[in-house]
């Protein structure tokens, strides 16, 4: 078990970081959750996506080039978007991790934080959150799928703390995935990929809500009950009836 930094402490009245991730997992599971940020004991950690780092970084690299000109990237010509790449002084830190963009929600004490990573501007002078994503498939990609709704959620984050932080934002936000071809007759020291954007209209509304609710389970003075469908959990449960 990996044991976790920045622990809650109900009887502190010192503010509290809550990153958007981390909010997130208290959406998958209250009681993961509740062991994470009250109890130190983190879920195992995952292997590093280190390619899809590496894209990310480099579509930033490629974006900000377009940005210091102030002009549309092709890809938004392509797509007839009315927009340009956002120029702020902050954005470097609303990218960094551990950083982001910040938020004090009073009622609550929590600082939330969440790192974007791009920002585009439409002609109306309203902000759009972007999203990075690299995947390599064969199949049509879509934000229908399972596991793609917690994309959605964390762009409605972000719209939510640019929102709090004083901006004018857009329900509209974009995706850029980017997806590998695999079907190249060799790799030649080369991966090429194919380029979508995708178009997705955020909803905010439920951010504020779940803050509360996250706020009162780590509150809470005993162990929440476990999502049906998180199957950390529901190893966890397996393995101690093998015992």
């Amino acid at each position: 078990m990996k044991r976790q930094r920045n622990i809650y402490d109900p009887k502190s009245d010192k503010p509290f970081k809550l990153s958007r991730s981390k909010l997130e997992l208290f959406t998958e599971c209250p009681r993961c959750f509740y062991l994470d940020r009250r109890l130190g004991v983190g879920r195992p950690s995952g292997f590093p996506f280190t390619l899809n780092t590496a894209v990310d970084s480099l579509l930033k690299k490629e974006f900000d080039i377009h940005r210091a000109k102030g002009e549309p990237h092709p890809l938004m010509r392509e797509y007839n978007i009315p927009a340009i790449p956002f120029a702020h002084g902050d954005l470097d830190k609303w990218r960094e991790n551990f950083v982001g963009v910040q938020y004090w929600h009073e009622p609550t004490k929590f600082i939330i934080t969440g790192a974007v990573d791009d920002i585009w501007i439409n002609h109306g002078g309203e902000l759009m959150v972007v999203d990075y994503k690299a995947t390599s498939t064969t199949k049509e990609i879509s934000l229908e799928s399972e596991y793609r709704q917690a994309y959605k959620r964390q762009m409605e984050i972000y719209q939510w703390l640019l929102r709090r932080n004083g901006f004018s934002v857009s329900d509209v936000g974009y995706f850029v995935y980017v997806n590998g071809k695999a079907d190249k007759k060799a790799f030649d020291k080369k991966l090429e990929f194919d380029v979508q954007l995708l178009l997705y209209k955020g909803n905010d509304d439920w951010v504020e809500k779940t803050i509360f609710a996250a706020h009162k389970c780590l509150n809470s003075g005993k162990m929440p009950k476990p999502k049906d469908s998180c199957a950390y959990c529901e190893y966890v449960k397996d393995a101690v009836s093998e015992l």
